[in-house]
């Protein structure tokens, strides 16, 4: 496990409204220019059609995750580059473990995938037409399992094959390896499925909420580990956060009053030594590396902020992990 806390900036693939959606690209690029060097990662959400909010979805830019990490990871070869999270039920798996791998290959190293079971993907489902109905949550999760398992099998054996529930590959060659392989984060706190997954499978977890109700989580994840004799510590926690942060706590209190924030994590807000202050707990708990959305983007004032003032604090407390 790493000896140091990791900090990742995370950037939607999606527009916050109709009106800047053909500059997204340039607004996400614009902001990786001025925070190179100050965070460990970028990372990419995972939608293909407009989400279900704003007033004006079919003008709502969005882009794909995973072509949009192939051009940031050339043009920006500074930063490690994942998945927030790869929505499982939107891609073949196989195909899945063939493009991580050709990042990995390419990047030099420098990809994570991150994936998911694809809990707000349902519209997206239906109107690209994998389907007429989402599939239940049950039935997502057991996806994911055997999707992580064919995407590790397709990375370590030639020819690699694979028959479960859901999908299956025959003698099929992923080539070139890739060397290391990239981290498997799978994200979600289901405590029943999604965290035993995790335990079975993933090198990361990746999950929010409160300090308590994160402990809960760790404290079930822990119990999975258990049953299937897996070394707890061997997994990196992980936390996903949304992060509105400025030079006074009114000021940031007016940020996530006032921005637009379509998105699902945990709300932290305040100056950046009670930015640190709230982060202190999920440090105690063993999180390893925080991803972070900012509510000011496009603006890339407060992830500078973050980075000048927020890092440091957190890397300088003594609470680095073991």
């Amino acid at each position: 496990m790493t000896s140091q806390i990791r900090f990742g900036w995370a950037a939607p693939t999606h527009a916050v409204d109709a009106s800047d959606g053909s500059a997204l690209g340039e607004q996400i690029t614009g902001v990786l220019a001025r925070i190179q060097g100050r965070f460990d990662s970028a990372w990419v959400s995972d939608h293909v059609h407009p989400p279900v909010f704003g007033t004006d979805n079919n003008a709502i830019g969005v882009l794909e995750c995973l072509s949009t990490i192939a051009y940031l990871a050339g043009a920006f070869p500074g930063f490690d580059f994942g998945t927030i999270v790869l929505s499982q039920p939107l891609r073949n798996p196989a195909l899945v473990a063939k493009m991580a791998a050709t990042l990995q290959t390419l990047t030099k190293g420098r990809f994570i995938l991150g994936i998911g079971a694809g809990s707000n993907a349902g519209n997206e489902y239906v109107a690209y037409g994998y389907g007429d109905e989402f599939p239940g949550a049950a039935e997502r999760v057991g996806q994911t399992a055997e999707a992580v398992q064919i995407i590790r099998k397709l990375w370590t054996a030639s020819p690699a094959s694979f028959a479960g529930e859901h999908f299956w590959i025959l003698n099929a060659f992923c080539e070139p390896k890739p060397r290391p392989q990239p981290p498997i984060m799978i994200a979600g706190g289901g405590e029943k499925l999604t965290l035993r997954n995790v335990a079975r499978f993933a090198d990361w977890s990746n999950f929010g909420g409160d300090p308590d109700v994160f402990a809960h989580k760790l404290d079930v994840l822990r119990m999975h580990c258990d049953a299937v004799g897996r070394d707890y510590d061997e997994i990196v926690k992980t936390c996903l956060l949304l992060v509105a942060i400025a030079e006074t706590e009114a000021e940031a209190e007016h940020l996530a009053q006032t921005s637009a924030r379509p998105y699902g994590p945990k709300l932290i807000a305040g100056n950046p030594e009670q930015i640190a202050t709230q982060l202190g707990p999920y440090l105690d708990l063993g999180v390893g590396y925080f991803m972070c959305y900012f509510v000011d983007f496009p603006n890339p004032k407060g992830s500078i902020l973050f980075a000048e003032e927020v890092i440091p604090r957190l890397r300088n407390s003594g609470r680095a992990l073991r």
